[in-house]
């Protein structure tokens, strides 16, 4: 059954103090880096740290004392498996989350901690699907999906209302797809409010799969690759959201990790958001393709549920990305002061030396030599080519590392 607005709005009543109305940021940087008035969504500030909480509270505070009598059970790479195990929490119910074994350890944690049972199975979304299917058919345990469900779309269009409500010019909606639940519940809240309102949907390039399936017509499965974005990588997108959004949304886009890793990073140095990958990649597609000059636009940063160790490779490598960390290997003659004739040239410009690795052992270093790796901070691309140009014009031997 296709949920409709009137279930949009009735969902948003039901919802009390437990699911927030989030808000809506501009931002003066992201405005200036990507042409667009941009305003930011902040999805990742809801309970449980993902939009995943309005569905699956819904669904849960809806069911029957008969069906809540075995439980619940849920499939999920992490957002929406504490959204489930929270929502079970305050009902007062039994719950078991399927996550894939690649899952975050931090999102497991998080789900255990609200009280869930939580089981490592599959090594992606879809074999997590599976086996919470067969765990359902043998305990009798609801099952609560993810996206494919119409009061979890219904629950997730109470955001386009929000936006609506906050932002009612605005031109542009960029909204992050995955087995498409949000896009659908939004489509269907803002095209009957104004249909001329834009809609576009991003997903990650190594699971393109509503994408594809739009193209080809009909539902199809992506073998998927590599992807930073854990919680948008779904094989195969639903048939209730596929239905919604092929015949609503305006275009669905891609953006590769880099762009998500690099905008991970801006939120943070910018912004003071931190948002996962998953939820970055409205803005990282704007910040890299600046589609829409001098339009509103509003990305939807959908979680902000990051592991700490994810968090530090995002620094290191959004620094490096944006040329603000460099590494050079340096060979010296093995005697005092080579070292401090090197440092003080790279003083002399205003470049912080981060690290230094002195080698005097390793075969490719010959004797009475020493190889010396700096990691160098700079104030980003130019300044670092300053910085080249000048240890060049001081005859200063070096080989920038990546």
């Amino acid at each position: 059954m296709t949920p409709t607005y009137d279930d949009i709005v009735k969902n948003r009543g039901s919802y009390g103090k437990v699911v927030r109305k989030t808000p809506l940021h501009h931002s003066e940087t992201f405005s200036r880096m990507s042409g667009s008035h941009v305003y930011l969504k902040a999805e990742f500030q809801q309970k449980t740290g993902s939009f995943k909480l309005r569905g699956a509270y819904a669904k849960i505070k809806s069911l029957s004392n008969e069906e809540k009598k075995n439980g619940v059970i849920a499939a999920s790479a992490g957002n929406h498996a504490q959204g489930v195990a929270y929502a079970s929490k305050l009902e007062k119910i039994p719950c078991t989350i399927i996550m894939p074994i690649t899952a975050s350890p931090a999102k497991v944690a998080a789900t255990r901690g609200y009280g869930a049972k939580v089981l490592l199975q599959g090594i992606n979304y879809d074999e997590s699907w599976l086996k919470a299917q067969e765990i359902s058919k043998k305990t009798g345990a609801k099952i609560i999906h993810a996206f494919d469900d119409p009061q979890i779309i219904a629950a997730n269009g109470a955001i386009g209302l929000e936006i609506l409500e906050d932002l009612p010019d605005v031109d542009e909606i960029y909204v992050p797809i995955g087995g498409g639940g949000l896009a659908a519940g939004i489509l269907l809240a803002v095209k009957k409010r104004n249909p001329k309102i834009k809609v576009i949907g991003v997903e990650s390039k190594g699971f393109p799969a509503m994408r594809n399936s739009l193209k080809a017509g009909r539902l199809q499965a992506v073998k998927g690759t590599r992807t930073i974005a854990d919680g948008i990588a779904v094989k195969t997108p639903g048939r209730l959201t596929f239905k919604i959004i092929n015949e609503l949304i305006d275009d669905i886009v891609l953006v590769d990790d880099t762009q998500i890793v690099k905008t991970m990073f801006l939120l943070m140095e910018r912004a003071k958001m931190v948002v996962e990958p998953a939820g970055a990649v409205t803005l990282a597609y704007l910040l890299d393709a600046k589609p829409s000059p001098s339009k509103k636009v509003v990305p939807i940063l959908g979680g902000g549920n990051v592991d700490m160790y994810l968090l530090g490779q995002i620094v290191a490598k959004g620094l490096a990305a944006m040329t603000r960390m460099i590494r050079i290997f340096i060979l010296l003659k093995d005697k005092p002061g080579a070292l401090k004739e090197v440092v003080d040239e790279i003083a002399s410009l205003s470049v912080n030396i981060v690290e230094v690795v002195h080698d005097r052992l390793s075969s490719n270093v010959d004797a009475g030599t020493a190889g010396v790796t700096l990691s160098l901070e700079t104030e980003g691309k130019e300044h670092a080519q300053r910085l080249i140009s000048h240890l060049k014009a001081k005859n200063i031997q070096f080989k920038i590392m990546p």
